[in-house]
């Protein structure tokens, strides 16, 4: 099988369900249903960190990246999540030039909660859709004046960018890029396996009012 290779960067307090659950929607994926325990996921995904040290999340869960910015394999797909963490990433230039030079190449780029921010930053929201987490819907459309911020939707597609609402919103986002790449019917056995409801609503969940 060829596999498609799902890179997740984390940093710093990092929100662990922001990578978490994309990571347990991409890796129980599975083609065949029938044979769940014999097959593996159409995706493999692996952690990229800007070094290989232990990584610290929000919360205090320490996380061992698999690969460093430096010798990280070229990912189909990158997903950036987002986290408290975010606020010191939008300002490392080193990053955000990593994030945009991958974008360059991956056939899906995805962010989770204010992991859209440091898409934004590094200079690939504009003239854009996207969204991110409810308390920072205002902050993001300051930033990115050029960015159309929806605040009304769980998670945003244009063409090859998805951006999602806040911290579970990536298990529904992880879901659409199921879909986008084997079909829907494989994205709701793997939610059903999951025990999560498949997202047949776009609306985002919360009042922002």
């Amino acid at each position: 099988m060829d596999r498609k290779q799902v890179g997740i960067l984390i940093f710093g307090d990092v929100e662990v369900l922001d990578f978490c659950g994309p990571f347990e929607v991409f890796s129980a994926t599975r083609l065949n249903e029938e044979k769940r325990r014999e097959e593996t996921s159409p995706f493999n995904v692996f952690l990229v960190a800007e070094t290989k040290n232990l990584i610290v999340t929000t919360g205090g869960m320490k996380i061992a990246p698999d690969y460093s910015l430096n010798d990280c394999p070229s990912p189909d797909i990158l997903v950036v999540p987002g986290g408290w963490g975010t606020r010191k990433e939008m300002n490392n230039a080193l990053l955000l030039s990593w994030i945009a030079e991958r974008a360059k190449k991956v056939e899906t780029l995805a962010s989770v909660c204010t992991g859209s921010l440091l898409l934004g930053k590094a200079g690939l929201l504009e003239g854009k859709r996207a969204t991110t987490h409810w308390r920072s819907l205002d902050w993001m459309s300051e930033l990115f004046p050029k960015t159309k911020v929806e605040k009304g939707l769980h998670f945003v597609e244009d063409e090859n960018l998805i951006t999602s609402a806040g911290i579970s919103a990536g298990i529904d986002m992880a879901l659409k890029v199921v879909a986008r790449y084997f079909g829907e019917s494989v994205a709701r056995a793997t939610a059903k396996h999951m025990e999560y409801p498949f997202p047949e609503s776009n609306a985002r969940r919360i009042s922002i009012a």
